[in-house]
């Protein structure tokens, strides 16, 4: 991957990883982003898919083009750092979609989502 293509994608990933927290940010302040929570879930379901769009989306790349991408001078350690970049990536595009996924499940009376909290998320995943 030549440097220049290379910069635009790592600014690309940070610029997704912003949103994702500006996202976060207005889930956890705001009650509700439309009014409705089945819209809210709707919108951060969609904004995760294309967050984790782009890192998957370099994952294949990398799976078919790899030899073509990477030049022979490149390092293992560029290589190692750029496939933890999209993985952090994939990670955040996770939460944001089970943040999202969180709104369809709170109740019209609820004040918050159910189970927003770490240990809801260590539940779910065991």
């Amino acid at each position: 991957m030549n440097p220049q293509r290379g910069r635009r994608k790592v600014i690309t990933l940070g610029f997704l990883v912003l949103l994702a927290a500006l996202y976060a940010f207005l889930y956890y302040t705001q009650p509700a982003l439309t009014g409705s929570n089945q819209m809210d879930g709707i919108i951060g379901v969609l904004l995760g898919l294309y967050i984790g769009s782009h890192p998957a989306a370099n994952f294949l790349d990398m799976l078919f083009f790899g030899r073509e991408e990477w030049p022979q001078h490149s390092s293992r350690r560029t290589i190692i750092l750029w496939v933890a970049v999209n993985v952090f990536v994939l990670f955040v595009a996770w939460l944001v979609i089970m943040a999202a996924m969180n709104r369809f499940m709170v109740h019209s009376g609820d004040e918050e989502p159910v189970g927003m909290g770490i240990s809801s998320l260590i539940s779910f995943m065991t």
